[in-house]
């Protein structure tokens, strides 16, 4: 009997599926953000760089700085702060 995975990426097909006319816009791997901005981690399934875990997807956080190319979030996760670190294509500013 074969071992079930426990991968970080398990049952997250139907999760990070991309609708019909959702396409690659290179817009989205070159946005900045300043300190402060109210952002929304959207995972972005194309790219596999800094991907956050799926347990942020969709929450809302505050930009901290930048960290070489990636940018630090602060996010409420539970009872407590956590601080993401990810690439720009997975972040979306909140209006």
């Amino acid at each position: 009997m074969v071992k079930p995975s426990k991968g970080l990426r398990r049952n997250a097909r139907s999760r990070l599926k991309r609708g019909l006319r959702q396409k690659f816009t290179s817009g989205k791997f070159m946005q900045e953000f300043k300190a402060g901005d109210k952002v929304i981690i959207k995972i972005e399934p194309s790219s596999q760089a800094s991907i956050p875990h799926l347990r942020t997807k969709g929450k809302i956080g505050d930009v901290i700085g930048k960290r070489g190319k990636s940018y630090a979030v602060k996010i409420r996760l539970g009872g407590s702060t956590r601080e993401v670190i990810t690439k720009p294509e997975h972040l979306k500013l909140h209006a």
